[in-house]
């Protein structure tokens, strides 16, 4: 199945709100998880790129207070739904918000102990740059944490999936979904990717029935 973009950013008020909405709770922790899995066991500052309304920043903090986490987007609406959240369970100190597009990053080369994404790639129209942007801004023994949706081979399989994937959503909500897994990267694209940028000791694999993981654990530079 050919990929078919969708827009790049979701920034109207209703859009923000309905994604805000959708019951992600048990992803997200999966991928939060597995964030402190891959990374530092201490001190981390920590680039979320597509942070969304930062379900999975706060999580991470959580479990780890030590860590900093630089939290982007580039929808306004999302990221004051995000403002929210983080007041919400007084995490201002440890995730801070920030207006950018991740493959224009303002940040300093190897400024990152960790750089992690979930659900941003299949919105670039051209995601070979924020892979690059990823690899100038994280240290060389950084840790890596990218996962999306993978795009199915064919219009049956990905009715099966938005069947599965949203049995108690709306038809609004529906459809973001369905124009997602459209707009996605398959395993393979990944891959050539990753490749192309040059990113060493990844590994790149299918980790569930919707989704890719781009993965990569943190080293002691000593």
């Amino acid at each position: 199945m050919l990929r078919h973009l969708e827009p790049e950013v979701m920034d109207s008020w209703e859009e923000a709100t309905a994604y805000d909405a959708m019951d992600f709770s048990e992803v997200n922790m999966a991928f939060a998880q597995q964030t402190i899995t891959l990374g530092p066991p201490q001190q981390a500052l920590v680039l979320d790129a597509g942070t969304g309304t930062a379900r999975i920043p706060i999580l991470i903090c959580q479990m780890r207070q030590k860590w900093q986490i630089v939290a982007i987007d580039l929808a306004q609406n999302m990221l004051q739904i995000a403002g929210k959240h983080i007041q919400t369970h007084n995490l201002q100190q440890q995730i801070k918000l920030e207006f950018v597009d991740a493959k224009c990053l303002p940040y300093k080369d190897q400024q990152f102990d960790m750089v992690i994404s979930n659900s941003l790639v299949h919105h670039l129209p051209h995601p070979l740059v924020f892979f690059q942007e990823l690899k100038r801004v994280l240290k060389p023994h950084g840790a890596i944490l990218i996962r999306d949706l993978f795009r199915p081979a064919n219009e049956e399989s990905l009715n099966l999936l938005v069947a599965s994937m949203c049995e108690d959503f709306d038809q609004d909500q529906k459809k973001l979904v369905r124009d997602s897994l459209c707009a996605a990267l398959t395993v393979e694209e990944v891959t050539d990717l990753v490749t192309q940028v040059g990113l060493q000791g990844v590994h790149i694999y299918q980790s569930s029935d919707r989704h890719w993981t781009v993965e990569r654990a943190w080293t002691n530079p000593e």
